[in-house]
């Protein structure tokens, strides 16, 4: 073990001390440390969920990426294991950046990531991306000797070696390894690569999986590739967008790419886009496959615009998303909480068709921790309610909002009031499906985030809010008349 690795497990182990439990979210994992962005090796390894991420221990900001770990038995309570790479060689003394795991023959546990170096350039000190293998047994791991595996000489002419990086792997059905790589070709216009190997250490370029050309963003991160109910889904995060509507939003942005895949070819044929989280903070999703045979998805709760405005005094910045079971149904990524969650549902409160104008509260409908359902509907459909509002983490001066407008059909997450002082990103809206003015909002509140999940998971809007945790009001507005029906669980971190 490197010295480097030695001292941020020591740091790490000693500053996580200082942190207390009131202070993280109960049932989304938080860096232990310092700071957190994308989830990396998300597995099922020795019977146990295996979740790294990108980490810097040292402090609550960016820095040189470490690989952070944690382990859980149902995906909603984590356990921190000590840190699992660091900067520690030639390769990677920039950061070891964003990858994947899979299970060897051997049993051994095999991580993919990219190495970053830095290098003069044209007279500009540029970062030098190049894909690297560790071996271990989920808590130690060893950098494979012929590191790097993939570099410049691997790619096609022409194409970045700057923007090439977070290798997705998976075994193939005849035995052997395939991954998918982000790059770029020409103006950082985004793509993705396939590369094949027949052990997982020996790795060649097999083919351009995917291109952008201009159409989403610019450069694609990121990128994960498998089956889904009869078809391919190929999920990218693209970099710089711009919005298409309600569908796609300015900045770092979600895309869900639907198709066929002729695994004879090794061909993708896209069928149709969507974003994959309509909200303000969510990035970088990468996906499992359960030993149940779901997939799941949980993404990075952050927005790159807005992630770096907290104290510096901060100890721990980061958490991930809510795990996510997919399907495809009529065409579309569908997106449910893991069912795992209604293990944590505790008191129940009910109230069936409460007609109402104006505010109202209902009684015992309150808290932090909460996995609430409210369909709402006109009362007359022939004049419907304007708009229908709840208000939750809420006091006296401060409240987040989830909003449905059905003349529109747009539903808005808003997090001005939310205590922030700065001008930042703080309302995202999307154009939703509703029957007759009627809809269906699952709220899932967890200290200091929201996942507000419409319609059975056609669209989620995710979002933090830094609230104190001391507000816990939830209330419903209506202007006009409208029907709902509430169903809330508190929620409890057994």
């Amino acid at each position: 073990m490197s010295q480097i690795l030695r001292e941020a497990r020591r740091y790490e182990e000693l500053n996580e001390k200082k942190i207390g439990q009131e202070e993280r979210p109960r049932f989304h994992l938080s860096a232990r440390v310092g700071w957190m962005n994308d989830p990396n090796g998300f597995s099922y390894y020795n019977g146990s969920y295996h979740m790294f991420y990108q980490y810097h221990p040292y402090n609550s900001y960016w820095g040189p990426m470490h690989w952070g770990h944690a382990v859980s038995g149902d995906l909603l309570h984590w356990e921190y294991l000590p840190a699992a790479l660091a900067p520690d060689q030639a390769y990677d003394a920039a950061g070891c950046f964003s990858g994947s795991a899979v299970t060897l023959p051997d049993g051994r546990q095999l991580l993919m990531y990219t190495g970053v170096r830095r290098e003069e350039v044209g007279g500009e000190t540029r970062d030098i991306q190049t894909q690297c293998l560790a071996v271990g047994d989920g808590t130690d791991y060893e950098k494979y000797e012929a590191n790097p595996v993939l570099c410049e000489k691997d790619l096609p002419e022409g194409n970045s070696r700057f923007d090439f990086r977070d290798p997705k792997m998976w075994q193939a059905g005849n035995g052997s390894y395939r991954c998918v790589v982000g790059n770029c070709a020409g103006e950082r216009d985004g793509q993705v690569l396939l590369f094949g190997s027949e052990d997982g250490f020996h790795w060649s370029f097999l083919k351009v999986l995917a291109a952008n050309n201009g159409r989403f963003g610019k450069a694609w991160e990121c990128p994960d590739f498998f089956a889904l109910d009869g078809k391919q889904v190929l999920l990218v995060s693209p970099m710089d967008m711009l919005p298409q509507g309600l569908e796609y939003h300015n900045g770092n942005g979600t895309l869900c790419l639907i198709g066929n895949y002729d695994e004879k070819e090794e061909t993708f044929t896209e069928e149709s886009d969507q974003a994959v989280d309509y909200g303000i903070d969510f990035y970088a999703p990468q996906t499992i496959l359960t030993p149940d045979g779901r997939r799941v998805m949980i993404g990075w709760m952050q927005n790159w615009d807005t992630c770096n405005l907290h104290s510096p005094e901060r100890p721990w910045f980061g958490q991930m998303s809510l795990p996510r079971e997919l399907s495809i149904e009529n065409g579309r990524l569908i997106q449910r909480p893991v069912r795992e969650l209604e293990a944590l549902h505790g008191e129940r409160v009910a109230f069936k068709n409460v007609v109402f104008s104006g505010v109202k509260e209902l009684e015992g409908v309150a808290g932090r921790c909460v996995d609430m359902e409210v369909v709402v509907r006109p009362v007359d459909e022939s004049n419907p309610f304007r708009k229908f509002s709840v208000w939750f983490a809420q006091d006296e001066i401060c409240h987040t909002a989830v909003s449905f407008r059905p003349g529109e059909s747009i539903v808005k997450l808003d997090r001005k009031f939310s205590g922030t002082r700065r001008a930042v990103i703080h309302q995202r809206r999307s154009r939703v499906n509703s029957q007759n003015g009627e809809i269906k909002l699952r709220i899932i509140l967890d200290i200091c985030s929201v996942e507000v999940f419409v319609n059975d998971g056609e669209h989620v809007l995710s979002a933090t809010m830094y609230t104190d945790p001391s507000a816990e009001g939830i209330s419903f507005l209506c202007d006009g008349i409208a029907a709902m029906d509430v169903v809330k669980y508190t929620l409890c971190a057994r």
